[in-house]
C-alpha cells in the first residue's frame, strides 16, 4: 500500500531500523522489491533517479504505484536526486509521493533558498521532502551524476540550521559514503561520530546514500543513531544483471523473458532480502497497522 514518508520514516526513527530505498529502473526490479518485502514483511521504498526515469519513460510511475497499490506492505514512491525545481516537479506531477530535492553542490544560500522553494510546492500536496547536505563520493560508472571526487562532510551546527530554515521532511548526510562500488578509491570508513553529533543537533530521520561497499557492522551502527532510510541501487543491480549476462552467455540464442529474466530477479531478491535484514526492518511492517 502506498504510505505517506514522513509516517513511514518515523516509525523507522521511533524504532531504530532503517527502511531500504531502491532504486529500479525496470519492472523486473520492481518485482524484486515487492517480492522481497512480501517475504521479509518489511516496509521499503521504490526510488527512481532522473537519468533512470529518462529510460523508462514518466508513465513507468503510475505502473509503479499501481504495484504498490496491489500489497499490503506500507510502502512509499520517492524521486531520488532531483536535481532543479523542474525534477521535483515533473516527479510530483507524475505520482510520486516522495522527493529529494539535491542542491548539495550549490552555495549555501541557493542550497537553503531552492530546497524552501521545493518544500513550499511539495508540501502544498502532501507530499515529502528530502535534501542533502555535504556531499557523497562519486563513481565513474554510476549514472548519478551528484557525486563528487572528494567527499565534503556534513557538519552538524550547518544540519541544524538547514533543517530549521528549510522544513525538510528528512536529510540526507554525508559521513563518509559514495555512490556505486568503491574499486576506484579507497574505501573510507563511515564517521560514526559524525553521525552521533549531527543526530543529537536535528529531529528529523536522516538518510544514507551509497553504502554499497561499507562494512555491515557500520552499516548496523547508523539506524541507532537517526539513519531511517538507506538507498540501495548498485548491490541489487550488479547482482541482477551478473546473472542476465551468465543467461545470455549459456543460451546466447535465447530471446524470451520468461527465459532469461526470473533468475535475475531472483539474484536481485537476495540482496534485496539480506539488506533488509541488514537494515533490521524485517518484520517490521506490523509497527504500521
Amino acid at each position: 500500500m502506498l504510505y505517506n514518508m514522513v509516517d513511514l520514516l518515523n516509525v523507522a526513527y521511533e524504532n531504530n531500523f532503517a527502511i531500504g530505498s531502491y532504486n529500479v529502473s525496470n519492472s523486473e526490479l520492481v518485482a524484486a522489491v515487492i517480492n522481497s518485502a512480501e517475504k521479509k514483511q518489511s516496509p521499503a521504498i521504490i526510488q527512481i533517479h532522473p537519468s533512470e526515469l529518462n529510460l523508462i519513460g514518466d508513465d513507468f510511475v503510475a505502473y509503479v504505484r499501481e504495484a504498490v497499490n496491489h500489497t499490503n506492505i506500507p510502502m512509499a514512491i520517492h524521486l531520488d536526486h532531483g536535481a532543479t525545481y523542474q525534477d521535483v516537479i515533473r516527479g510530483i506531477s507524475n505520482g510520486y509521493n516522495s522527493v529529494m530535492i539535491d542542491a548539495s553542490i550549490l552555495p549555501w544560500k541557493e542550497n537553503i533558498l531552492l530546497t524552501k522553494k521545493v518544500v513550499e510546492a511539495a508540501h502544498s500536496v502532501n507530499v515529502a521532502v528530502e535534501a542533502e547536505l555535504g556531499t557523497i563520493g562519486s563513481n565513474e560508472l554510476s549514472s548519478e551524476g551528484t557525486g563528487v571526487n572528494e567527499i565534503l562532510y556534513t557538519k552538524p551546527d550547518d544540519a541544524k540550521k538547514f533543517v530549521e530554515e528549510t522544513k525538510v521532511d528528512s536529510l540526507a548526510v554525508a559521513i563518509g559514503t559514495r555512490h556505486g562500488h568503491y574499486a576506484h578509491v579507497e574505501r573510507p570508513e563511515l564517521k560514526i561520530d559524525l553521525l552521533e553529533e549531527i543526530n543529537q543537533k536535528i529531529n528529523v530521520p536522516l538518510v544514507l546514500h551509497g553504502g554499497s561497499d561499507n562494512k555491515d557492522e557500520e552499516i548496523r551502527k547508523t539506524y541507532h543513531d537517526g539513519v531511517a532510510k538507506i538507498n540501495l541501487s548498485t548491490d541489487m543491480k550488479t547482482a541482477f544483471f551478473r546473472q542476465l549476462r551468465q543467461n545470455l552467455t549459456e543460451a546466447p540464442n535465447a530471446y524470451e523473458p520468461d527465459q532469461l529474466m526470473p533468475s535475475a530477479r531472483t539474484a536481485a531478491q537476495k540482496i534485496i532480502e539480506y539488506k533488509m535484514d541488514l537494515f533490521n526492518s524485517t518484520n517490521k511492517a506490523s509497527l504500521f497497522f
